[in-house]
C-alpha cells in the first residue's frame, strides 16, 4: 500500500538532494569529487605512510618544484585532500562546488576553482622564493610541503558568496575570514592561512563573472 509523502517533506528532500553533486547537473563537482574519493581511499587504505609521504612531496607546490615542473605539481597537488577524506574541506568541497556549479555553470565553477588554486599558490610561494634569495629565509623553505584543494575551495566559497542573499553572503565571508585571520595570528600555519585569505579574495573578485553565469542559467 502506497504511503503519501507530505509536500513539506518532499520539498525538504529535494532541497537536501540539491546540496549534493550529480553527474547530470554538476558534472565537474561529481567527477572531481569521485577522483578525490579514490585518491583519499588509496592514501588511507592502499599505500603505506612512507609511500604517501613520497607522493605528497613529489606533488608539493613548493618553490623548488614550481621552478622546475610547475604544471605537473599544480595539477598533482590538487589530487589530494590535506587531512584526508575526514577533513572539513571534503564537506566544504561538495557543498560549495555543488552550489556554485548549479548556479553559474560547469565551466565557470571549474575556472573559479582552478584559478583560485593556481593564483593563491603562486601568491604564497613566490614571496618565499624571493625571501630565500634575499637571505631572509633558509634554503629549506624552498622545499616546504604544500598540497591540497583548500585554496580552490576557498576561492569557490568567495565566488558562491556573491550569489547568496546579503545576510548569508556576509555571514559566510565573516566566518571564513575570521577563522583564517585567527589561524594567521596564532602562526599555526601562516603561509596556508594567508593563502586562504588570498583565495577567498580571488573568489570575491569573480563575482561579476559568476553573476553573469547565474543570470543566464536563470533565464534559460
Amino acid at each position: 500500500m502506497a504511503v503519501a509523502v507530505p509536500d513539506g517533506l518532499r520539498r525538504c528532500r529535494q532541497r537536501l538532494a540539491r546540496l549534493l553533486p550529480t553527474p547530470a547537473a554538476t558534472p565537474f563537482t561529481f567527477a572531481y569529487g569521485t577522483l578525490l574519493l579514490i585518491t583519499s581511499a588509496v592514501a588511507r587504505y592502499a599505500a603505506g605512510p612512507a609511500v604517501m609521504d613520497a607522493v605528497y612531496r613529489g606533488s608539493s607546490t613548493d618553490v623548488a618544484h614550481l621552478v622546475r615542473t610547475p604544471l605537473p605539481v599544480l595539477a598533482g597537488s590538487a589530487l589530494w585532500i590535506a587531512g584526508g577524506i575526514a577533513s572539513p574541506y571534503s564537506l566544504c568541497f561538495l557543498l560549495v562546488l555543488t552550489g556554485l556549479e548549479r548556479r553559474t555553470g560547469t565551466l565557470r565553477a571549474a575556472c573559479v576553482f582552478l584559478y583560485g588554486h593556481v593564483l593563491a599558490t603562486l601568491a604564497t610561494e613566490v614571496p618565499v622564493g624571493l625571501a630565500v634569495l634575499a637571505g631572509r629565509l633558509p634554503d629549506s623553505s624552498l622545499h616546504r610541503l604544500d598540497y591540497g584543494i583548500s585554496f580552490g575551495v576557498a576561492a569557490s566559497l568567495g565566488a558562491l558568496a556573491g550569489l547568496l542573499r546579503p545576510w548569508a553572503r556576509w555571514s559566510v565571508l565573516a566566518v571564513f575570514v575570521g577563522a583564517a585571520l585567527s589561524d594567521l595570528l596564532t602562526f599555526a600555519d601562516p603561509m596556508t592561512s594567508a593563502g586562504h585569505l588570498i583565495a577567498v579574495t580571488l573568489g570575491v573578485a569573480a563575482w561579476p563573472a559568476v553573476r553573469r553565469g547565474s543570470g543566464r542559467r536563470a533565464e534559460g
